[in-house]
């Protein structure tokens, strides 16, 4: 028997999550916006911090750093409290232990930048989605406003004031990962494991499989990624990109929703050589999924999203009574619209983008230079079959 989640009706859930996405993005670009304003006001005591660790080998300071620097500082203190009230926005505070960072918005400013002969702006991302902008709103050393043209890099350096989406979107997929479970959707997180196969044997502990009786993982291998655009505007800098992963559970009649790390994906336009698993097959029916390829921005409660996708998913597979019966693709597909149905509307809020589909990703099948639904996006797909670890 199908579980119950219990949860608000669909249509009062997707609503009422737009509306909290838009409030948690909104306020998340105005504390940005305190903190730009602030750093330009503080900026020449900290810039010797600043320009030291700001240089060709990386373009970021995280806050953690800052106050280090200077622990007892009251802009430190300030720096403590807004990067605790971020982390509370995007529901990873027990994930992460800080958030926020500085950083300087494109490596073509870099020289500038070292240079030292032309001040900086302290600029943040406006609220809302990419495509309502209008201007960049920035600050100058003396605490003057300056709005930038949305698509054209500035002509002098430019500090953000932003969170590290790397580090935003690990603990962002963990938070998920627990909510689902909690939810009875035995989601997982799928790492990012370059040196394969070399972890076969943690790769079978994951799955709880004994030594004695371990099997081979038949697994599908994302070999080469390249995408067209990856929806960020100049000041959003590097793309974070990660994958949800919709199928059906082998052993119930429960859908499965996975989730995928992509942490090299950064730039459009680029090719990447990831070698990474993307798919366990033993955790899917039929040897089918499809493949959502996502960008996280801002406004997204990662708590709240989860709780969103679990729905969705379950609500799609109550439209078929029985999993038995052909056609079971279309089954894996309703699953796959109603979560891109439930993730809240970008042209609400700066929520996260969907980037591409691929959709019917077969076991044992290869996918070279394979382009998603959109065409946005182009993989090579390969079967690999991991043997267990001879003892």
């Amino acid at each position: 028997m199908r579980k119950t989640i219990i949860l608000p009706i669909i249509g009062m859930l997707l609503l009422a999550g737009c509306q909290s996405e838009g409030d948690t993005g909104q306020q998340i670009s105005s504390a940005k916006r305190e903190m730009a304003q602030e750093l330009s006001k503080n900026y020449f005591g900290l810039e010797p911090i600043l320009r030291q660790a700001i240089n060709e080998q990386q373009n970021a300071i995280s806050v953690n750093e800052l106050i280090e620097r200077a622990p007892n500082s009251d802009f430190s203190h300030y720096l403590t409290e807004a990067d605790q009230k971020i982390r509370t926005l995007k529901g990873i505070e027990q994930q992460a232990d800080y958030l926020l960072e500085v950083r300087l918005a494109n490596d073509a400013m870099t020289q500038m930048w070292l240079q030292g002969e032309v001040a900086p702006l302290i600029a943040f991302e406006p609220s809302g989605s990419e495509t309502t902008w209008t201007s960049i709103e920035a600050f100058d050393l003396d605490g003057n406003l300056h709005q930038l043209d949305v698509n054209e890099l500035p002509n002098v350096p430019v500090l953000v004031v932003d969170q590290n989406s790397a580090i935003e979107l690990k603990a962002g997929l963990e938070v998920m990962r627990l909510e689902m479970n909690r939810l009875e959707q035995p989601t997982m997180v799928q790492p990012y494991m370059p040196e394969l196969p070399a972890r076969a044997q943690a790769i079978a502990a994951e799955f709880s499989v004994a030594a004695d009786k371990a099997e081979p993982l038949h697994t599908m291998v994302m070999k080469r990624i390249i995408l067209e655009d990856d929806h960020e505007p100049w000041i959003s800098g590097k793309a974070e990109i990660y994958a949800i992963i919709t199928g059906v559970d082998p052993s119930r009649e429960e859908p499965v929703v996975d989730l995928v790390e992509m942490p090299y994906l950064d730039y459009a336009g680029k090719e990447y050589l990831p070698n990474q698993i993307v798919v366990y097959w033993s955790r899917y029916r039929w040897g089918a999924v499809d493949m959502v390829l996502m960008e996280q921005d801002d406004g997204t409660n990662y708590k709240d999203l989860a709780q969103l996708l679990v729905s969705a998913a379950t609500k799609a597979l109550e439209a078929f009574p029985d999993l038995d019966v052909p056609p079971y693709l279309s089954v894996i597909a309703s699953i796959t619209n109603q979560v891109l149905e439930a993730i809240p509307d970008s042209l609400l809020t700066n929520d996260d983008d969907l980037v591409d589909i691929f959709y019917t990703l077969q076991q044992g099948e290869a996918y070279i230079d394979h382009p998603a639904a959109r065409v946005n996006a182009v993989a090579t797909f390969e079967p690999l079959i991991i043997e267990p670890v001879q003892q």
